[in-house]
């Protein structure tokens, strides 16, 4: 964001206290925000608040004569290089749905040339009642990118969509939007375009994989040691589902081979569910041909030399019974060697330590094309954000930290441009 300048609208909800680490997000990675906070927003953050994070001053009121003999709001409006509203109420997107200018928000929405992002949160009932899906389809054809809303626990004791996304993901979507360089009219035409883009490559992800077949495995896998002890790892699967459902909204023919994890399959996408490493090389190999290989899954490394047909029971002894363990078949490695291996091979390497310089070493010894490290000290397996390292021969690129689906965008993307 080094030097861009977010004009931020603040909205009149609980969720508007979380516009505070929005704010110093931005300032993090080098942008500027000057804060639009609503008499709504006033009565759950201060201005001078807002103006110490951001170290800009705080406009509240379109009645600042001084500013308004220069026409300050038309100003204000169109120095800014993204307009993002933030949380978005249904009333404040209501009234930009009917273009109604009757506060200082709501005038600058008005009056902007500039790409406008608008961040819904509000009870699960106002954010399903069809008039708010109205006004969110109207926002969204006039060109406004809306998010789409978290789904949770809200302060009112419900559950359900409505939750102000997390200010991670919604920094990541700014990135997102700053990147295209958008200027109002292409802004219109980017409507529906997935959470992230490289700035390098600014086309829409949707259909860039269309005819492709993408093979991806993820989660962990269970080695059993008896009926109900087995060898595992913490593998949730989250990023491989979210790679999954990434290269199907691509257009990709996708096939999921996934270990034993609680996760919904990805509207589009073929799911093969396997539980030892052994059934998912079988699975793999089952899978080919494919254009692609994306190995997300955690597989163990080894699995007990015999499995029990009882349960291990303690005997008083004290005597820790031995457990013999031998190597699991190398799906990366095998698949690289394959005669029928893939076009690209992207691999992945979950690390606690050195992980650029483990990444590298794993790229040679498997032979893939790339390795997709992320460090798992910092960011826990399991967890929602992640910080990818795409390590490859021509060296090495840093993603920043995002949420998994807007890594999995990222990624997919950077695999559509190699197949280019």
């Amino acid at each position: 964001m080094n030097g861009k300048r977010i004009l931020l609208i603040i909205g009149g909800g609980i969720a508007a206290y979380k516009a505070c680490e929005l704010v110093r997000l931005i300032r993090k990675q080098g942008g500027n925000v000057t804060c639009v906070l609503t008499e709504g927003g006033a009565h759950f953050v201060t201005a001078m608040t807002l103006a110490a994070l951001s170290e800009n001053p705080v406009h509240t009121t379109l009645w600042d004569l001084k500013n308004e003999v220069e026409m300050g709001h038309i100003q204000l409006s169109r120095q800014a290089d993204l307009v993002v509203v933030c949380p978005a109420t249904a009333d404040l997107m209501a009234r930009m749905a009917g273009g109604i200018a009757n506060d200082l928000a709501t005038t600058l929405l008005l009056a902007t040339d500039k790409p406008v992002l608008a961040v819904p949160a509000m009870n699960v009932r106002m954010w399903q009642h069809p008039a708010t899906a109205r006004n969110v389809a109207t926002l969204r054809g006039d060109g406004v990118q809306v998010m789409e809303p978290d789904e949770g626990a809200m302060a009112c004791g419900e559950f359900g969509p409505g939750r102000l996304p997390e200010p991670v993901a919604i920094a990541a979507e700014i990135v997102r939007m700053l990147a295209q360089g958008a200027s109002t009219s292409s802004a219109r035409a980017d409507v529906g375009e997935p959470a992230f883009q490289n700035p390098a490559h600014p086309e829409p992800v949707e259909g860039c994989l269309s005819g492709k077949h993408i093979l991806i495995t993820a989660g962990p896998t269970h080695e059993p040691i008896d009926p109900v002890r087995y060898i595992a790892n913490r593998s949730s699967g989250k990023q491989g589902f979210a790679i999954a459902a990434a290269a199907a909204q691509a257009g990709a023919k996708v096939t999921l081979v996934s270990g034993p994890v609680n996760l919904d399959t990805p509207q589009g996408v073929t799911r093969v569910n396997v539980e030892t490493a052994r059934q998912m090389a079988a699975a793999v190999d089952a899978a080919l041909p494919a254009d692609v290989a994306i190995m997300v899954a955690a597989v163990a490394d080894w699995r007990s030399a015999g499995e029990a047909a009882l349960k291990i029971k303690k005997d008083g002894s004290g005597q820790v019974p031995p457990l013999q363990l031998v190597e699991n078949p190398d799906i990366l490695a095998t698949l690289c060697k394959s005669d029928r291996r893939p076009p690209l091979v992207v691999g992945f390497a979950a690390e606690t330590n050195d992980v650029l310089d483990h990444a590298r070493a794993k790229l040679a010894r498997k032979g893939a094309d790339w390795i997709v490290a992320n460090d798992v000290a910092t960011h826990a397996m399991g967890g929602e954000i992640n910080g990818l390292h795409i390590v490859s021969a021509a060296g090495v690129e840093s993603l920043p930290e995002l949420p998994k689906a807007a890594a999995a965008a990222a990624l997919i993307e950077r695999i559509a441009n190699a197949l280019a």
